[in-house]
């Protein structure tokens, strides 16, 4: 399938962006989205997406996690406030209206109707979870067996293939961020890995190369060489985000993965635009 916007590789020269960002809605991040847009045009940034933690839409609270996800009363807000600074910064940067869901498979039905509300130019899938424990939760892997992290690890790419298969999500969030805090996550061998970048291939997804990796244990970005390399076999799309929570890290280490990329042998990446894809050059 040809997306629309991929007329558009040969005015894309140079182009930089940083399509993950958030702010203080969601409770753990500083500064408001003015910052991160003032940020990225102090960096250079032509294209900047605001993607901060969509709320829990299947609890009941309001705001059921205040350090995790903005409240589901401030969503609106969220959007109304995106707009509003994507025309009051027409001219100097394009902002584009994102976000970052959560993916829970028995509640795809009640996302989707949230977000088909708005007009989104991207929505980024992550798995946050694995059998109800955080991903970034290293006390989970203490006394387990070697069968018992294959598991895991299988369980969390089974829930990533879902995400790609739902038809929700544009790009996907970080997908070996369950590394963070458990470096040797990588080592645990299973044909997992490979079976979700095909799945993420023949769906035509985005993955995001995720700097964040530098602000936890594993140190680096996500997703590995190794995956990168499988996803460049599977004809998987790139993106690029900082995931910065703090302003001062917009756009950070984009060069640096730039340079990687082509080392590694891809000849593009992508942004994104109502919800298009628009291919840039390496």
């Amino acid at each position: 399938m040809k997306h629309r916007g991929d007329w558009m590789t040969r005015d894309q020269n140079g182009v930089k962006f940083d399509l993950h960002t958030h702010h203080e809605r969601c409770g753990h991040a500083r500064g408001k989205i003015r910052d991160y847009i003032e940020a990225a045009i102090e960096n250079g940034l032509s294209v900047i997406g605001i993607a901060d933690h969509s709320p829990y839409f299947s609890y009941e609270e309001d705001q059921a996690f205040p350090k995790i996800a903005m409240a589901k009363s401030e969503f609106p807000l969220y959007v109304k406030e995106v707009l509003e600074l994507k025309q009051a910064y027409s001219g100097k940067i394009e902002v584009l209206l994102g976000i970052e869901s959560d993916f829970f498979p028995e509640h795809v039905d009640k996302y989707r109707t949230c977000f088909e509300r708005y007009p989104f130019d991207y929505i980024i899938g992550s798995v946050h979870q694995v059998d109800g424990v955080s991903i970034f939760n290293k006390r989970r892997w203490k006394g387990m067996t070697e069968e018992q992290k294959v598991k895991t690890k299988e369980t969390y790419y089974q829930l990533i293939e879902e995400s790609a298969r739902s038809g929700m999500f544009q790009i996907l969030g970080h997908i070996d961020a369950m590394k963070g805090f458990y470096p040797s996550f990588s080592s645990i061998q299973t044909k997992a890995v490979e079976q979700t970048l095909k799945i993420i291939g023949e769906n035509e997804l985005a993955i995001e190369i995720n700097t964040s990796g530098k602000t936890k244990d594993v140190g680096g970005w996500y997703p590995s060489d190794d995956i990168l390399e499988l996803a460049k076999h599977y004809g998987v799309k790139l993106t690029f985000g900082s995931d910065a929570h703090d302003p001062y890290r917009v756009g950070d280490e984009f060069n640096l993965v730039k340079k990687r990329l082509k080392e590694i042998g891809f000849k593009e990446w992508c942004y994104f635009r109502n919800k298009e894809r628009v291919i840039v050059p390496l």
